[in-house]
């Protein structure tokens, strides 16, 4: 996801997609353990994701 299509967003929808990627992330913790998990590469892309959202949250809150 990048940082453009987080800007137009409101603060209800990045909450929500917020909690969406926490249950995506938990799903890819689960796989990777039982050794499903084919591409590793994903627990990063969703960690990653999910630090974008919280710090344009966090920037949202800041400026009101």
């Amino acid at each position: 996801m990048k940082a453009e299509e987080l800007k137009g967003k409101t603060s209800d929808e990045l909450k929500k997609m917020l909690v969406d990627m926490r249950k995506e992330q938990f799903n890819l913790r689960f796989q990777k353990s039982g050794g499903q998990l084919e591409g590793t590469a994903q627990l990063r892309k969703v960690r990653r994701d999910i630090a974008r959202v919280k710090t344009f949250l966090t920037q949202q809150q800041d400026a009101a």
